[in-house]
């Protein structure tokens, strides 16, 4: 591991989110002191989750009221820590107002915590939780990669405001973060890249549009049929593995594509049918994809006809391989990873009518 004073704390964005809690997890495991960013220290339905980690574990977990969006909101939180792993971004991909809603929370909460790293003495690295969303935008641009499947040399060029805005919000934000990291030479930035994030989650009013996604398949929602959309997927344990790896190993360096499985919407169909079909009502056809560019608009507003052109029955293929050999991350089963999401979700009662 990096050289590291286990007595210094370390700080995490966005404490409550669906990955942010597994990675608060492994850092109180380990016996940090977690420096968690919260919108309300004094919310304690919402953190109740982490002070039961906290109190399993030999780390202790300390709060801070930090606004993504305020400068300096960060300094408190930041004051003493030698790394920080800034988690919070939103993850909305239907937003009224991109502009608002995806692109400037992305960008200025990436400046705000990554100048204040530069202010901070403390801090030796940055961890940036950037997506995959950053390096494609459309399944189409494979064409244009360099290899035949994506790696951390490529960028997503065909994102705009008007079109995938998420993704367009993702590779600005992350642009931001290098434009700052390289003006400095004091603290290093890694960069992690997940691609769809699976799993369960530990906190059990977790919002992720990844579990909205999930709860789509088994609430009806695509009972007539899923459509034809490759994608990766990784599970949210893995991805916490990930940021581990990238805070503390001293060799590791640049970007990391996260993600576990080239897979599809009709595979995830296809297993979660296996074991949960005959109580479920999951897909078990496809759309075929002049259905779904002629009504995909009226269905969804981001739905629109160049998405489901440049998208739907292309495949997704991603390199993992740096993942594998820098960060040493063992890729758990596609199975697994949505095997227990679905399963938690009706423990949960998500389904319940």
């Amino acid at each position: 591991m990096l050289e590291y004073n286990i007595s210094s704390p370390v700080m995490v964005t966005g404490a409550t989110g669906y990955v942010a809690g597994w990675l608060v997890k492994r850092l109180l495991e380990e016996g940090f002191t977690v420096h968690a960013a919260v919108r309300d220290p004094h919310n304690s339905k919402k953190l109740s989750h982490l002070n039961e980690l906290a109190e399993r574990s030999p780390g202790q977990i300390k709060y801070f009221k930090a606004d993504l969006l305020s400068t300096g909101s960060y300094a408190a939180a930041m004051q003493g820590c030698e790394v920080v792993f800034h988690t919070a971004s939103p993850f909305n991909l239907s937003a009224d107002n991109p502009q608002k809603d995806l692109i400037e929370p992305a960008q200025l909460g990436t400046r705000n915590v990554l100048e204040e790293a530069n202010r901070t003495e403390s801090v030796k690295r940055v961890v940036v939780t950037s997506s995959c969303a950053a390096i494609y935008g459309d399944n189409a641009d494979l064409k244009d990669a360099r290899g035949d499947r994506f790696t951390e040399a490529d960028w997503n060029n065909s994102s705009s405001l008007t079109h995938q805005p998420y993704s367009y919000s993702k590779t600005l934000a992350e642009q931001a973060a290098w434009d700052i990291a390289n003006a400095q030479n004091r603290w290093s930035l890694i960069v992690i890249n997940p691609s769809l994030v699976l799993g369960p989650s530990l906190n059990p009013a977790a919002t992720s549009a990844s579990l909205s996604l999930i709860r789509q398949f088994g609430d009806g929602t695509m009972k007539s049929g899923t459509v034809d959309l490759g994608m990766g997927a990784v599970d949210v344990r893995d991805v916490a593995e990930a940021h581990m790896a990238a805070g503390f190993e001293p060799s590791v360096q640049g970007r990391y594509i996260v993600s576990g499985h080239d897979t599809s919407f009709p595979e995830f169909a296809s297993i979660l049918r296996d074991r949960f079909g005959e109580t479920y009502p999951i897909p078990k056809t496809t759309v075929p994809k002049w259905l779904a560019w002629l009504i995909g608009p009226f269905l969804a507003k981001n739905t629109t006809r160049k998405y489901v052109s440049r998208n739907l029955g292309l495949p997704f293929r991603a390199d993992n391989s740096k993942s594998i050999q820098e960060l040493s991350i063992k890729y758990r089963p596609l199975e697994t990873s949505l095997s227990e999401m679905f399963q938690q979700m009706i423990d949960q009662g998500v389904f319940a009518k």
